[in-house]
């Protein structure tokens, strides 16, 4: 089972720039979609639209801001919008479909980029998102969370390590909260479970140049429960076409999706 990735920086503008011509070489059971900045009456032109994959959205109430998306070839047992929570669900910003005992989820974080105020809202933010992944680490449910986590995590995560240290992204704070779900609750960073190089980056910044020069951040994860650890047989960043300011992640599980409990073709 092949899962991508992708935090679009607005699905309209990836269209253009060639993700759905390149998406649906890649024999992809799932992609997961941040940054979508548009509503899904929007996204009716066949642009959008496969008759191959089912298609979910999660918009947030402002226009051209935020969102989440899944396609799917396995239609769901059931689609679940929200956290329940406004900061999430407002802002469109966690999606989860079901396949028997497995979820697959595309989550978007907030950035704090922007200022303090936003920095503020992205900590409410992972102490309420925390509290629900404590719960399902310890249910009898896999999951599989796909993301634009706007953390690094490691040292190695990033390209400018002692100049990004009072950044949004790479504070001591938001780290230690990625050790927490990692390396005390048990979550897998499935790409790190076979990729342990340096430079392997999935966000850059628009300036300097910083895409051609691979001057970047690893931001962008898929997250796992540890029953899964070991389903994980490939991890990739594709980076020969640039759709968005990040690039897709990929994935191949050992993993058969289920409806119900019967397997799909």
């Amino acid at each position: 089972m092949r899962v991508i990735t992708f935090n679009a920086n607005g699905i309209r503008s990836a269209t253009k720039k060639g993700f759905f011509d390149w998406f649906y070489q890649q024999d992809a059971d799932v992609l997961c979609i941040q940054e979508t900045k548009a509503q899904e009456y929007q996204l009716d032109d066949d642009l959008f639209c496969h008759n191959e994959y089912e298609r979910y959205f999660f918009d947030a109430v402002k226009l051209g801001y935020s969102g989440v998306a899944i396609y799917t070839r396995c239609k769901p047992d059931q689609v679940i919008k929200g956290l329940g929570f406004p900061l999430c669900d407002t802002e469109g910003r966690y999606i989860e479909a079901q396949y028997g005992d497995v979820s697959i989820i595309s989550l978007y974080l907030p950035s704090g980029s922007s200022g303090e105020e936003r920095q503020i809202q992205k900590f409410k933010f992972m102490k309420l998102y925390q509290e629900i992944l404590e719960k399902q680490i310890h249910n009898k449910r896999h999951y599989i969370i796909c993301g634009d986590f706007n953390i690094i995590h490691k040292k190695i995560d990033i390209k400018n390590w002692a100049s990004n240290q009072k950044s949004s992204g790479c504070l001591p704070e938001e780290r230690a909260w990625l050790d927490y779900l990692f390396e005390m609750l048990g979550w897998v960073d499935a790409f790190r479970i076979l990729n342990q190089e340096p430079d392997q980056y999935t966000w850059f910044s628009e300036r300097a140049k910083a895409w051609d020069k691979n001057v970047g951040w690893r931001i962008d994860y898929q997250m796992v429960s540890p029953a899964l650890r070991n389903c994980i047989k490939a991890v990739s960043i594709y980076r020969q076409q640039k759709f968005s300011d990040h690039a897709p992640v990929i994935v191949d599980y050992d993993l058969t999706l289920t409806k119900g409990n019967q397997p799909y073709a």
